[in-house]
């Protein structure tokens, strides 16, 4: 059987880096690991052709091969991901879907035309499909029913099928699911609480498949929590850091975490020790009520901004996640994300307004209470929140942009990066001095060039640019091209910020016309918010 996996368009998202991606001639930052990991579990002797649509467009020579298309999706992903099924039907090509947004809301796949729902942990409902289509069945729903697949049987993914030059990173997977309970979160509702991890041996022959088809980049652990089992994490861990040496360090790592993280230092060093460089946290909001009413309490038992700089001091470079929204939240919760952020010096601060996502404790929640404007979710920054919060929209929304709008203020921006990046300097990184120093080829000196023309000569940024060059140059010679190709987010964040605040005020508005005209309407006449 002939194959097509069909990865849908990324709307333009804090992401999508498509300005700081240009700059290196790369087209998407992470490939579609899902589907990869989907062609090693069917069987092998059906053929594969692999289309990412964040790449290029399909071709009509791939559409006429096409058989059957599988297509994998986020939520954020919705609009290509149903735009695709509807033209691959238009085609007459029977299509399967599966992955997150299929998942949690399959009726919508369904709706838009696909014949085979292959939802949840693909481990366990790939294998009905195929039964399904070897016995000429034509449509079916496949669900695990609640079981979770042993990792340690997931096939080395088909990482032969990715157009490596395009994208800026690769991705593997260790584990499954989180031990946490955060209200707002759907991955204890898509892999459940109880971490599952491969095999170290299993994880070390992904890495060594992907050296020999010539990968020496960057690479994203795509873990939710990557230290959910610290046990097992360590115990590969210590079989990588070996053939890390031995293969001379090709790859640099980075993963999410949970902030415990900062309460283990033997971790740290390890993962120092293994080329990790940087780590996501989910750190939410400073506010410690706004964390105990969301169930995050992982946050609130040592001092976020403490634990922040362990982190740093080790030598991994922090990442956070920040929202606005919780229930019960007091006015300023913007401006003290901003502070904490600028305190902290952290230089990547993802900034979103909350959403209840399909199926979380807190979507059920808030359907209970009759809170939700649209059971649907959009995860984008760009979305005005889908229930209604405890204070008014407008002043979230207000404070939102507000606070978005100030983190990717480039002077402040390359403030923070050169903060945190002194804050590295000063850890101790174990084999430094053993590690191979990396070639820099054309397109690296270009974009080098670049950001020096844009941020030291065209942007009001060029006096902070080059004082922060030099002490860099002085202090922390080692980090400087890790420290240049952060600070070059900041020619997509310059855009991005305007497109956030366009937008989330476009929303804005269209809801306060929309609340303006219920309030005219008789009382027996207004719609439910729930409705």
């Amino acid at each position: 059987m002939r194959i097509l996996l069909l990865y849908p368009l990324f709307p333009k998202s804090f992401w999508s880096f498509e300005k700081t991606l240009a700059l290196l001639n790369r087209k998407a930052m992470l490939p579609p690991l899902g589907l990869v990991t989907v062609a090693a579990i069917l069987p092998q002797e059906w053929e594969f052709k692999l289309v990412d649509r964040n790449i290029r467009q399909v071709t009509e020579a791939e559409w006429e091969w096409a058989e059957l298309v599988i297509l994998s999706a986020m939520i954020v992903q919705q609009e290509d991901f149903i735009d695709q099924i509807q033209e691959a039907k238009r085609r007459g090509k029977a299509v399967a879907v599966g992955g997150p947004y299929p998942t949690a809301l399959p009726k919508e796949a369904e709706a838009a035309g696909a014949d085979y729902l292959i939802l949840d942990e693909g481990e366990i409902t790939l294998p009905m499909f195929v039964e399904a289509v070897q016995r000429g069945e034509t449509g079916g729903i496949f669900r695990s029913g609640g079981e979770r697949p042993d990792v340690t049987i997931t096939p080395i993914p088909r990482f032969d099928l990715l157009e490596f030059d395009a994208y800026s990173e690769m991705s593997v997977q260790f584990s499954r699911g989180c031990p946490f309970q955060c209200e707002f979160c759907d991955i204890i509702v898509l892999y459940g609480r109880k971490p599952r991890t491969k095999a170290p041996a299993q994880l070390i022959a992904e890495l060594e498949r992907l050296y020999e088809l010539g990968w020496r980049r960057s690479i994203f652990m795509v873990d939710d929590n990557f230290i959910g089992n610290k046990r097992n994490v360590k115990l590969f861990l210590k079989e990588l850091q070996p053939w890390m040496v031995e293969h001379q360090y090709p790859f640099s790592f980075a993963t999410e975490a949970s902030v415990d993280l900062a309460k283990d230092q033997e971790l740290m060093d390890m993962m120092v020790q293994c080329n990790f460089g940087a780590v996501f946290l989910g750190i939410e909001t400073p506010d410690e009520d706004s964390l105990a009413l969301t169930q995050k309490f992982q946050n609130t038992r040592d001092s976020l901004s403490d634990s922040v700089e362990a982190i740093a001091r080790s030598g991994l470079r922090v990442m956070a996640g920040f929202i606005i929204g919780f229930d019960g939240e007091k006015p300023g919760a913007g401006d003290r994300i901003v502070q904490f952020v600028e305190k902290t010096s952290i230089p990547t601060a993802i900034f979103s307004m909350l959403q209840a996502l399909p199926d979380t404790a807190l979507w059920h929640r808030l359907k209970k209470e009759g809170r939700l404007r649209t059971e649907s979710a959009n995860i984008n920054q760009t979305t005005l929140m889908n229930y209604v919060p405890t204070r008014p929209l407008e002043e979230i929304a207000r404070e939102y942009i507000n606070a978005f709008w100030t983190l990717y203020d480039p002077e402040r921006f390359l403030d923070r990066t050169y903060r945190h990046f002194r804050i590295l300097g000063e850890a101790t990184y174990p084999n430094k001095g053993k590690r191979p120093k990396k070639k820099l080829d054309l397109v690296v000196i270009r974009a080098f060039l670049t950001i020096c023309w844009r941020q030291g000569v065209v942007r009001k940024t060029r006096f902070k640019f080059w004082r922060n060059l030099f002490s860099m140059y002085r202090h922390n010679k080692g980090g400087i091209s890790s420290y240049l190709a952060v600070c070059a987010q900041i020619e997509h964040f310059v855009e991005y910020r305007q497109i956030v605040k366009e937008q989330i005020e476009a929303q804005l508005a269209d809801f306060m016309a929309e609340e303006a005209k219920l309030q005219k309407l008789p009382q027996e006449v207004k719609t439910p918010v729930s409705a």
